[in-house]
């Protein structure tokens, strides 16, 4: 190389940065060279090499350290080093798992590598008698270089097989996903696939969220385990008892709009391994399924009319005559009544009375009203599974009518819930969650659908109900308990069945007492096409079948929720005269 004179034409020196470093570092290797010092040269060059070591070092070290000290502070990325399928664990709204990815492995056979396809296939079964032996003799026999034979063995396994020295055999990690559960509350916790992708539930409601809190802390949900053992094992038993064709159980805060359980029969799948399980066994009826619920929407059609001040708590209805509409009468089951006031409709639950205090009211209020309780939409819940209602195609006056006692309309389970959470809580719709809300934390400011006023009536009204009414047998002694019952004759082949085939219904809400900004439970249950039974007189009431269902769920949540048991010497006559003014809730 020849040095170039500083005084040259061609003379360039860089500035500033590594480059004039370097340059200069050059510049002195060349002036050593041209003095014959070349020790000087040696030593610079030598210098030159450490010194590049040093500045590696020191800064893979710095690197490092900030990745060890601060990768966890930066909440917008997954935990360092984690596997893309990786998922946070979920927990109840007590800590209890619900869901957490586990280390599982894939076992492999190599049949080249395979020296006794016998004595291999033996000793494989004694360590993994749930292999499949078709699988197994495909892959010790066949002409492929590996056959994958089984997956998801846990590390115990794994272990038991390897110290086995088996040749040919070999394992691979492999993401899973475990539910320790098992049925417990899978349908509205779901499952993911192996590649970490939520399918169902809440595993893909809040997807995003579980994949990207992967690694560090868990995802909290609104479910309290605890409550939801005691209302899945009060649904499966009733189930089963009645033979009914399916089933829905939910338990709210409608306070809070906290879901605290949600039960879906059947419910014999297991979300370890949704595969073998039965398609309709996995479908969430409180989320996916419609059903004309029947005269429980008479809560909704009593807290319109009370609401819009078209009718009163002590309004006299004639409940005798039937309605006459075009191409259609409307009768009561119970043929006795004659003139009813309105808080009598409740408690008689009479379809002619409900349906003359709509038409009262018109299309145009229940057009409103209904908008204000979510029933012309589907439920504004996380779950992706929350279904569309069916409704009439214009608010005839048939459909006003029917509409009042819950017929002519097809609605989820979760959308009555998020509906009469609104009437029940001091008048405010908001949606139902499962997240829950930590301490301090308000719920969704929601909208306001009925007057403070009118909620504290219709919760009178539901706990004279259980107390006088049609409910009584969800009255547990002590939580006063409201409630709504409904008794849905189901279409068959376009026509009604004549009571054949029924949809058992009970809306309860505990307690009724209190201010109305208080933590008050909702608990929906509904049976459906339960089989008549001696116990029951042959009846396929929401009276008989689901209020003594709710009633048992209440009594068992009640303490878990820290709902005291107030017990009075002071009993209601069912024949006694009731206090209109006192039903009546004040602005």
């Amino acid at each position: 190389m020849t040095a170039i004179p500083e005084g040259s034409e061609q003379f360039w020196r860089p500035s500033t940065g590594a480059t004039s470093w370097l340059w200069w570092l050059d510049r002195a290797f060349e002036r050593a060279r041209a003095s014959g010092k070349a020790e000087d040269d040696t030593r610079l060059r030598i210098f030159f090499v450490m010194a590049l070591f040093v500045a590696a070092f020191a800064t893979l070290g710095l690197v490092a350290t900030r990745a060890a000290l601060f990768s966890g502070l930066d909440k917008g990325n997954r935990g360092v080093g984690l596997a893309p399928e990786a998922r946070a664990d979920l927990i109840d709204r007590n800590g209890q798992l619900l869901a957490v990815d586990l280390v599982r492995y894939g076992m492999y056979i190599n049949p080249r590598e395979i020296y006794d396809p016998a004595a291999t296939k033996a000793a494989l079964l004694s360590a993994l008698p749930t292999l499949s032996l078709a699988h197994l003799d495909t892959a010790l026999t066949g002409p492929h270089k590996e056959y994958y034979v089984a997956g998801g063995i846990d590390p115990q396994v794994k272990d038991r097989i390897h110290d086995l020295a088996l040749a040919g055999v070999t394992f691979a990690e492999e993401p899973a996903r475990d539910y320790p559960l098992a049925s417990t509350g899978a349908h509205v916790i779901g499952f993911a696939d192996k590649g970490g992708r939520g399918l169902a539930g809440v595993e893909k409601a809040l997807d995003s969220e579980i994949r990207d809190d992967a690694g560090r802390e868990p995802v909290q949900l609104s479910i309290d385990l605890r409550v939801q053992g005691a209302l899945q094992d009060e649904l499966d038993t009733a189930a089963q008892h009645f033979g009914v064709l399916d089933a829905v159980g939910m338990v709210v805060n409608v306070r809070t709009g906290e879901i605290l359980a949600m039960s879906s029969w059947p419910d014999n799948f297991d979300p370890n391994d949704p595969g073998k399980g039965n398609p309709a066994a996995m479908i969430n009826h409180a989320a996916a399924t419609v059903y004309e619920p029947g005269s429980v929407f008479k809560v909704f059609t009593l807290a319109m009319g009370l609401d819009a001040g078209t009718t009163s708590v002590d309004k006299i209805y004639d409940v005798h005559t039937p309605l006459v509409l075009p191409g259609q009468i409307i009768h009561d089951y119970d043929k006795g009544d004659v003139n009813l006031p309105l808080w009598e409709v409740f408690t008689h639950s009479s379809n002619i009375g409900a349906a003359r205090m709509a038409l009262q009211a018109g299309a145009a209020n229940m057009g409103k009203y209904w908008h204000a309780f979510g029933l012309y939409r589907k439920a504004p819940s996380e779950l992706v599974e929350s279904a569309r209602p069916l409704l009439p195609a214009r608010l005839s006056e048939n459909s006003v009518a029917t509409m009042a006692f819950g017929h002519s309309i097809s609605v989820t389970p979760l959308m009555i819930a998020t509906g009469m959470s609104s009437i029940l809580n001091g008048g405010i719709y908001r949606p139902l969650t499962l997240r829950k809300l930590q301490a301090g934390q308000s719920p969704a400011v929601g909208q306001r659908a009925i007057k403070a006023s009118t909620s504290r009536t219709m919760l009178n009204l539901m706990r004279l109900n259980a107390t006088i009414g049609t409910g009584r047998k969800a009255d547990i002694v002590g939580y006063r308990v409201g409630g709504k019952t409904g008794t849905a004759t189901k279409l068959v082949h376009g026509r009604y069945s004549n009571g054949k085939l029924n949809l058992a219904s009970f809306a309860a809400i505990f307690p009724t007492d209190g201010p109305l900004d208080q933590d008050r439970y909702y608990v929906l249950i509904m049976m459906d096409e339960p089989k008549p039974l001696p116990e029951t007189g042959g009846f396929t009431t929401g009276g008989e079948v689901a209020a003594p269902i709710a009633g048992k769920v209440i009594e068992r949540i009640a303490p878990l929720l820290g709902v005291k048991r107030i017990v009075t010497t002071v009993t209601t006559d069912p024949k006694g005269p009731v206090d209109a003014r006192a039903l009546t809730g004040v602005d």
